[in-house]
């Protein structure tokens, strides 16, 4: 970020997606673009409770608040900071299965 590097604590990134073939990590206020790609990411972190929900992004279950069902097809996962994302409708089954839904 701004030229620097930091060392970021895992339970606090919320989500990890790309945006114009760069990778970024959010936390509840700030945003660092990472050197890795976004599939790297995924395998390094699936055993800290990080998920796909899309082609462009991972989230970090332990930071989700609550999970919004209401919609037919779609998952809407609501962040502890108050954020909150969409589940791609490729993905819904896998967060299911995640969930043990």
């Amino acid at each position: 970020k701004d030229d620097q590097g930091f060392i970021i604590e895992l339970k606090k990134i919320e989500t990890i997606y790309t945006e114009n073939k760069k990778v970024y990590a959010k936390s509840e206020n700030e945003t660092y673009q990472l050197k890795k790609r976004i599939f790297e990411l995924e395998e390094a972190l699936e055993e800290f409770s990080f998920v796909r929900i899309s082609n462009s992004e991972i989230v970090n279950f332990k930071q989700v608040k609550s999970i919004n069902f209401k919609i037919v097809g779609t998952i809407i996962l609501n962040f502890k900071s108050g954020n909150k994302t969409y589940v791609s409708r490729r993905y819904v089954k896998k967060i299911k299965d995640y969930l043990n839904v």
